[in-house]
């Protein structure tokens, strides 16, 4: 299934036109960084930040697997960069315009790692 909705050289969607809940070939790419992830995110993400994205490549299109990433962070800016970074390397990826803050809006399912209910700031 893909997630698309932009016809742009960066392939990008919104929370608001995702099916929900996510379709099973979809994958949540979370490259926040450390804290960011504890305090909330989204169920079954597979957590990477983005400045360990380059080297850890392999290990992200292993998890997508034969699907689509969905590549989230707090806004859209790291999470278009890091997919920018994806599909040049040949990864089906898109970025999720807005970011958890826009997934968090729309009453979209989180977790947290730390005990308490799960947060984006």
């Amino acid at each position: 299934m893909s997630l698309t909705t932009s016809p742009a050289d960066r392939p990008e969607t919104t929370v608001s036109v995702l099916p929900s809940p996510l379709p099973p070939d979809v994958t949540v790419l979370d490259v926040r960084e450390d804290h960011e992830w504890v305090a909330g995110h989204a169920p079954g993400a597979v957590h990477v930040p983005l400045g360990e994205l380059a080297a850890r490549q392999a290990e992200v299109a292993a998890a997508a697997g034969s699907g689509q990433l969905l590549v989230v962070c707090h806004l859209g800016g790291r999470s278009a960069r890091a997919t920018d970074m994806l599909v040049a390397a040949g990864v089906d990826a898109v970025n999720l315009a807005g970011g958890m803050q826009q997934w968090a809006a729309a009453g979209r399912p989180l977790v947290s790692e730390t005990g308490v209910p799960p947060q984006v700031d």
